[in-house]
């Protein structure tokens, strides 16, 4: 499966709202919030697209103003697509746009209950940070990761 990686449009919106339903159990954005993301945020919402330009999977990447550090905002690949590198794919093209833009750390946080999302961050180089305890809408706490960038350039 090699989905088709692009920005995300404006007629993505309720594609993405749709794979949020499909895909989340909880903690989704709402179409303003997206529509806040897609049009008005310092932000990047990456997506990946598959057959017949169904959505496999979304990233939004925060960036600040004179900042050098990027977040990992949002992050969601359909369960039809998991197992098949989909978020991996989606992760090192993030990655690598953060660094294009300057960016020499990334940060995201994570539920502590997602073993698979664990794995493929620390695949990926992200180590874990902080504890960050109820952090969820359900009560769970969740990991902060960081993964150093500069490193990655110089490595």
């Amino acid at each position: 499966m090699t989905p088709n990686l692009r920005l995300a449009a404006s007629h993505d919106l309720h594609s993405l709202c749709h794979l949020e339903q499909i895909a989340l159990n909880g903690d989704r954005f709402s179409r303003r919030q997206f529509h806040h993301l897609l049009h008005r945020a310092h932000a990047l919402t990456l997506v990946a697209e598959g057959d017949a330009r169904h959505l496999l999977g979304y990233g939004t990447l925060l960036l600040r103003r004179n900042s050098t550090q990027a977040r990992l905002y949002s992050f969601c690949v359909h369960p039809g697509a998991r197992g098949h590198g989909v978020g991996r794919g989606m992760l090192q093209w993030l990655t690598a746009a953060a660094m294009e833009r300057g960016c020499d750390r990334l940060v995201l946080e994570v539920r502590v209950d997602n073993p698979v999302a664990l794995g493929l961050y620390r695949s990926e180089g992200f180590r874990p940070d902080a504890w960050l305890t109820d952090y969820y809408e359900d009560g769970c706490a969740a990991w902060r990761m960081i993964k150093e960038l500069a490193m990655t350039r110089a490595g």
